[in-house]
């Protein structure tokens, strides 16, 4: 039985492989082998990194309220607790939004806040 070298297959995997790897520095983007290891480590890294990506912006927009609350005499947990009390249902991204863009309606808010703590 004649020896068979499965070429095709062996191929296309390689070039799907490298073709990920592209822009990849040094032997990173051009041996199969490194290539190879280092596509699986970048796309366990994606993998990750799409779950982070929501906990850092949670972060961010934490970070901007806190900013614009204190500019308006409030730490970050009264002023959300004030917000909650008062019934107004707003998140964090439309909040934070308000803080950058608009700091006027953010006084408002906060305002309104305060008055709910008392």
């Amino acid at each position: 039985m004649p020896r068979v070298k499965g070429g095709t297959v062996t191929r296309r995997r390689r070039k799907r492989v490298l073709k990920l790897a592209k822009g990849y520095f040094g032997s990173k983007h051009r041996l199969f082998k490194v290539a190879k290891q280092q596509v699986m480590k970048s796309l366990m890294y994606a993998y990750r990194d799409r779950r982070q990506k929501k906990r850092d912006f949670r972060k961010l927009w934490i970070t901007r309220i806190n900013a614009a609350a204190r500019m308006n005499g409030l730490s970050y947990s009264r002023m959300m607790h004030g917000l909650k009390v008062a019934g107004i249902e707003i998140n964090r991204k439309m909040l934070a939004e308000l803080a950058v863009s608009d700091e006027k309606a953010f006084a408002e808010l906060a305002q309104k806040a305060k008055a709910s703590l008392q």
